[in-house]
């Protein structure tokens, strides 16, 4: 069997990422760590929620705040992942239907200034625009992070970090990176 040369397509998928980074708004990034923090320094809770690599992006994101930065903070993160419960998430999708999984765990919960980040590639996962609807109406914080044309939740949210890419792997690969980024340089910011 000979062997394949998959140098020219990994060098054009790394050429894409490093576009994708150069095309990330600062701007957005710094209002977006402003809302994070704020939202700590204040006691609010901060919901996050997405499907498949977006969850499992989710769930990292708690564990960079949660633990990451706020281990030696006297005041700390309070990060929930909807996504991370399985059975309850598993029980709304049978009982009631899958676009509710993440709207169900606000209802009666969600408190005026509490902060909602919806992660969807497309920016159309009906789940999490029916979450971020949802805290739109009871007084939440709303943000997206999104891909694409960044659709329904681009528009939807009040706040947005959006990769205007159409290759779900970059932009689920930027959003982690930003996890990362804001994590890094939060954590300096504390020391």
């Amino acid at each position: 069997m000979s062997k394949k040369d998959y140098r020219n397509a990994l060098k054009k998928y790394m050429e894409a990422e490093r576009a994708a980074y150069d095309a990330l708004a600062l701007d957005d990034i710094n209002e977006l760590m402003n809302v994070l923090e704020e939202a700590r320094l204040q006691g609010k809770r901060i919901y996050i929620c997405g499907n498949g690599g977006s969850g499992a992006t989710a769930s990292h994101f708690v564990c960079d705040f949660n633990k990451g930065i706020s281990l030696e903070q006297e005041k700390k993160y309070d990060f929930v992942c909807l996504n991370d419960n399985v059975p309850t998430m598993m029980a709304i999708a049978n009982d009631i239907s899958y676009e509710d999984v993440f709207v169900v765990p606000l209802q009666g919960r969600i408190q005026k200034g509490d902060v909602v980040i919806g992660i969807s590639g497309s920016g159309n996962s009906e789940n999490v625009v029916r979450a971020l609807d949802y805290a739109n109406q009871h007084g939440g914080i709303t943000v997206a992070l999104t891909g694409y044309d960044g659709g329904r939740l681009k528009r939807l949210a009040k706040h947005n970090i959006h990769v205007a890419v159409d290759n779900m792997q970059i932009v689920e690969d930027m959003h982690m990176a930003l996890d990362h980024m804001m994590m890094w340089v939060l954590s300096e910011e504390m020391e």
